[in-house]
């Protein structure tokens, strides 16, 4: 190694960071890595080809499902595998969310890198934490070995980092593009870490607005639009909640800024799919490939367009609580499509699972190797179906993902998601259901023609759902069957 990489890594790692170990990793233990991208919808797969590489020599989750459309509250469940009700975090910013009030909750002590840390991890966080994170002002956070996180980098360029306490400013030469200096640093971890066990999480802040790519990709993909789905510049019907019907259908000119925005949405993940094809080109040659799983993920979907909302996410709609969730790694069933019903807070439970470990609080999800199998989840007591939140916001400025009057204005909501069915209560007093079987997009609201005894069990449900709380009564709630029997 030149003495010039070697002062760039002592500048970013600390020692401890950098240590080896001379003996070979304990294989009873494998590594974890983490790649959680930003609002990035299932739409974008079929472009990224490590990623659909990684399908292929893995298993795709086709109904996972996050608790919140949201950054900070999704993010909170991943951390603890508690629900948003739960860990106190249901906004971006106080006095219901972000990243002074998953602190003041005492979320950082109960996440899953503490738990990996006492079984014997390094563990690595890097790149996005929580909107409200300040580099220069807030510290590491307790259970990482390793701390590289970035404040609103959401440019990617022009970015300040706190690397294990030390501010470190980026600019805006092609090489401080931040999803690669996340990869860049990604490799350098996996060969310092490479005999004992590691956690690495990687998340980016692409695909998240205002969607600047690398400047090697800016010229790609110049002909796309974005997908034209029954749902696209859908006008709500009369059985729409009271929000929808405000929406009007999109013009010539937003549909053109929609397409742009597709168009720069599929740049920025090229560096991201160029980052998955790293990782796994550095494992392979530091011989930990076979020891390692990786999961690939979203903290929440986004909708460009469709049932006429200009851009955005916070609806219960599949387009923005449907995400991708595709792992690989040992004895992962091959090529594989689960269909079992899963949510991110279940997350947590299985990164500590496979560590051998336990959270210090009772999570709200499960853990899901035997899922990783491809068991059938018929000969299994599993949920019915998975929790979905969200708390009004008002009009926020300090929040980059505010909604602005044209994208609608949600009322707080609780959703229940069956495989077959999708039920919303709005604070309103409205209600929603969908066919999803029948009706895929979600377009018709059949909540007034719902047999009375079917509607006052899905509220029966849904009222047990948004008050759970304690030793095993979330999941007891998501056990519970449409059939009351």
């Amino acid at each position: 190694m030149s003495s010039i990489k070697w002062y760039f890594l002592t500048l970013l790692f600390p020692a401890s960071a950098l240590a080896g170990n001379s003996q070979h990793q304990d294989t009873a233990k494998p590594n974890i890595i983490f790649i959680l991208t930003d609002d990035f919808a299932g739409n974008l797969v079929e472009f990224m080809p490590n990623l659909k590489a990684m399908q292929r020599e893995g298993v795709t989750f086709s109904h996972y499902y996050v608790s919140n459309s949201l950054c900070c509250p999704s993010r909170s469940s991943i951390f603890t595998g508690r629900l948003p009700h739960n860990t106190g975090v249901q906004t971006n910013t106080k006095p219901n969310g972000g990243y002074e009030v998953f602190m003041e909750q005492g979320n950082a002590q109960e996440s899953f890198c503490t738990a990996l840390q006492q079984a014997g991890y390094k563990t690595a966080m890097m790149g996005k934490l929580l909107n409200g994170y300040l580099p220069t002002k807030h510290p590491p956070l307790p259970g990482w070995t390793d701390w590289f996180v970035a404040g609103a980098g959401y440019r990617n360029f022009d970015y300040d980092i706190n690397s294990n306490g030390q501010v470190v400013h980026f600019g805006h030469a092609p090489g401080d593009y931040l999803t690669d200096v996340l990869s860049s640093r990604t490799d350098s971890l996996i060969r310092a870490w490479k005999d004992q066990p590691f956690f690495i999480e990687i998340a980016t802040f692409t695909p998240h607005g205002p969607f600047i790519p690398a400047p090697r990709h800016q010229q790609l993909f110049n002909a796309e639009k974005a997908p034209r789905t029954p749902a696209f510049n859908k006008q709500a019907d009369s059985t729409a909640p009271g929000w929808l019907r405000k929406i009007r259908p999109l013009g010539v000119q937003q549909i053109d800024r929609i397409d742009n925005i597709f168009r720069n949405r599929l740049r920025c993940i090229m560096s991201i799919d160029e980052m998955l094809g790293s990782i796994r080109k550095t494992l392979n040659e530091t011989g930990a490939s076979s020891n390692t799983y990786i999961f690939f993920s979203s903290d929440n979907g986004y909708h460009l367009g469709d049932y006429s909302l200009l851009q955005g996410k916070q609806t219960a709609f599949d387009i923005d609580i449907r995400v991708p969730l595709i792992a690989c790694g040992p004895h992962v069933a091959k090529g594989s499509l689960q269909q079992a019903i899963v949510s991110n807070i279940d997350l947590a439970p299985t990164f500590v699972a496979l560590a051998g470990a336990q959270l210090t609080v009772q999570p709200d999800g499960r853990d899901i190797q035997h899922l990783l199998l491809e068991q059938n989840t018929e000969k299994i007591n599993w949920r019915n179906f998975a929790i979905i939140e969200h708390r009004r916001v008002n009009d926020d400025r300090n929040d980059p993902d505010r909604q602005e009057a044209e994208d609608g204005r949600l009322p707080s909501y609780t959703a229940l998601r069956f495989h077959n069915l999708l039920y919303i209560e709005y604070e309103t007093g409205e209600i929603s259901c969908y066919d999803v079987q029948n009706d895929p997009y979600e377009l018709k609201n059949i909540a007034s023609v719902l047999p009375g005894e079917v509607q006052k069990r899905l509220h029966s449900i849904l009222l047990a759902a948004k008050n759970c709380g304690g030793k095993n009564a979330c999941w007891d709630v998501q056990l519970m069957k449409l059939e009351n029997k």
